[in-house]
């Protein structure tokens, strides 16, 4: 167990960014991918700048574009850690996007990185200890409990596949399916 800790706003950052034309999918709106490397690109800057070391990104937990974000609108981030394992932090991130010329701020979406302590040669390190000084970081901290263990529960249900789970998918009329075995 490492002895250093440190508090949460030790690792906030923010950053902003113009979207531009060349942002853009083929609908005009920018590009879902694109944000999603921003987004790692901050949770990379959050957990290597809390713990001191080169970060990699191991997971990438719920991501739900709420809104649409427009050519000409500032993107902001603001990323911080939440939750801390022995070598692994959940770096939460928020995104909104300002309409620079109304001043209207729309959340985007929010999303929590799995990112990984790496020491020089690559192998896993420790990462600080984590200080919660507010209700809202002890908030943070028990909703990355519960993510956490609703992704073991759901690894668990992965490999258990009953003849009365596939029999009932098979003979159900809920589902869009067509099931051909070979």
């Amino acid at each position: 167990m490492n002895t250093t800790f440190k508090t949460v706003s030790s690792s906030h950052i923010t950053i902003s960014e113009l979207m531009l034309p060349s942002h853009t999918n083929f609908s005009g709106k920018i590009h879902g991918g694109y944000i999603l490397s921003l987004m790692d690109q901050i949770a990379f800057a959050c957990a290597s700048k809390f713990c001191g070391n080169y970060c990699v990104t191991a997971s990438v937990d719920t991501v739900n574009f709420l809104m649409p974000i427009e050519v000409g609108e500032l993107v902001s981030m603001k990323a911080s850690v939440n939750y801390v394992g022995r070598t692994s932090m959940i770096v939460g991130i928020r995104v909104e996007a300002e309409n620079i010329q109304t001043g209207v701020i729309k959340h985007c979406n929010s999303s929590y990185f799995t990112m990984v302590s790496k020491d020089n040669e690559g192998k896993t390190s420790l990462v600080p200890g984590l200080i919660l000084t507010s209700l809202k970081e002890v908030t943070r901290f028990q909703n990355c409990l519960r993510q956490i263990e609703m992704k073991k529960a759901k690894e668990d249900q992965k490999n258990v596949a009953t003849f009365s789970s596939i029999d009932s998918i098979l003979n159900s009329k809920k589902y869009n399916i067509k099931v051909e075995l070979h």
